[in-house]
């Protein structure tokens, strides 16, 4: 199997950490810049985007929530979805939240950074930092529940706070309001698949 990702890339460091978790081999890491549009990414997803995951020739799998739950089935680590029941939809849930965080992150990021100043949309930075700050708040007020297992919400979450620091420090000082939040994020970044996945 092949992963194509990019470093910077919360999704893709969310399947890498999922996989470094459940302690999966034989995937080989191919580093690659999504917005060049490079061939060998774009001949498995017409997206062109990050992460993707080609199982075999011709068999290619694309956008995390896919790959994650596909990697979950496999291998002899430790289920990182509850295959039913009201815990299955809390992990599936908080997973989409982190994404929607991430997602929001991402187009705070290229709003500042790819965009000359005269081009850019103060209402809409606006709006992405408001968005960003309803998350925050939505995961401070139910980290009582995480528990001490760890599943794919925890990954999801983890990785989409640490994209905030990366990308949106200047705009959201997100641990503020957020005491318990940022106290489980200083534990869970230390742990291995956090640091040997974070971006340089």
């Amino acid at each position: 199997m092949k992963l194509f990702y990019a470093a910077p890339s919360p999704f893709a460091r969310k399947v890498r950490v999922l996989i470094a978790e459940k302690r999966l081999t034989g995937i080989n890491l191919v580093t690659v810049s999504p917005f060049d549009l490079p061939p060998e990414l774009v001949a498995i997803n017409p997206l062109s985007k990050v992460p993707a995951l080609q199982i075999s020739e011709g068999d290619v799998l694309y956008d995390s929530p896919v790959i994650c739950e596909y990697l979950d089935g496999i291998g002899d680590g430790p289920r990182m979805i509850p295959p039913e029941g009201p815990e299955r939809w809390t992990v599936l849930r908080r997973h989409a939240l982190a994404d929607g965080l991430m997602d929001t992150t991402l187009a705070l990021a290229l709003e500042i950074n790819r965009r000359p100043d005269y081009e850019r949309s103060p209402q809409w930075i606006e709006r992405w930092c408001a968005t960003m700050q309803r998350s925050v708040d939505a995961l401070e007020a139910e980290i009582d529940s995480f528990g001490p297992e760890r599943d794919l919400g925890h990954i999801a979450v983890g990785c989409a706070l640490a994209y905030l620091d990366l990308r949106a420090s200047a705009h959201i000082a997100w641990r503020n309001g957020a005491p318990k939040l940022a106290a489980w994020f200083a534990t869970f970044e230390q742990r291995p698949s956090m640091q040997s996945t974070k971006p340089e």
